[in-house]
């Protein structure tokens, strides 16, 4: 399970347009099989690091900052992944005219989410190096490589998509956590 987690996750991140064709071939895989083996643990290993980085990376060793860390980690990456993918849907029907296809909406914005979540693993260890929060626009391409072999989008519509698209999976986590932390300003810390 994780190989192919770790492969899929290389693979898409060195060579998109390679492994958007590979996965595009396997598009009507069991959804249930791709949440299970691809999304949860993914955000299971985000909301984990999140966890074990406060715990190491400070000073202090205190576990209830630990756990708000986690919390917000894991509400933040399992509710932007289905907040996007309900977002993207919608904009699937309404802007391009397409029938609704949630499991291919989600699928999209997972594998598309890869780079956001391997650079909030790899913050949670490392927070000195911030910095690294800028190749979060490496989704840009990321979507772009995608938008026509995997949604099929039509080469006419591939910029409004690869907009519209990328704005949604990048923003949306952004915005939750933002909201998380105002509603609930016990997350913060």
């Amino acid at each position: 399970m994780f190989k192919d987690l770790f492969n899929t996750t290389i693979s898409l991140l060195l060579k998109p347009s390679e492994a958007w064709g590979r996965l595009s071939e396997k598009r009507t895989d069991d959804h249930e099989k791709f949440l299970s083996g691809f999304v949860y643990p993914f955000i299971g290993l985000v909301t984990m690091v999140a966890f074990l980085g406060i715990l190491f990376t400070r000073k202090e060793f205190d576990i209830q900052i630990a756990l708000r860390a986690a919390i917000l980690a894991l509400l933040s990456a399992f509710g932007g992944f289905f907040l996007a993918s309900y977002l993207l849907n919608e904009v699937w029907r309404s802007l391009f005219k397409r029938e609704k296809n949630m499991n291919l909406c989600q699928h999209f914005v997972g594998y598309s989410s890869v780079l956001m979540f391997s650079l909030n693993i790899l913050l949670s260890l490392l927070p000195e190096f911030f910095f690294l929060r800028f190749f979060v626009l490496y989704t840009i391409y990321i979507v772009w490589e995608g938008a026509i072999p995997y949604m099929e989008v039509k080469e006419s519509e591939q910029l409004t998509f690869v907009s519209f698209a990328t704005v949604i999976i990048v923003a949306t986590p952004l915005v939750l956590e933002f909201m998380l932390g105002l509603l609930m300003p016990g997350l913060k810390f």
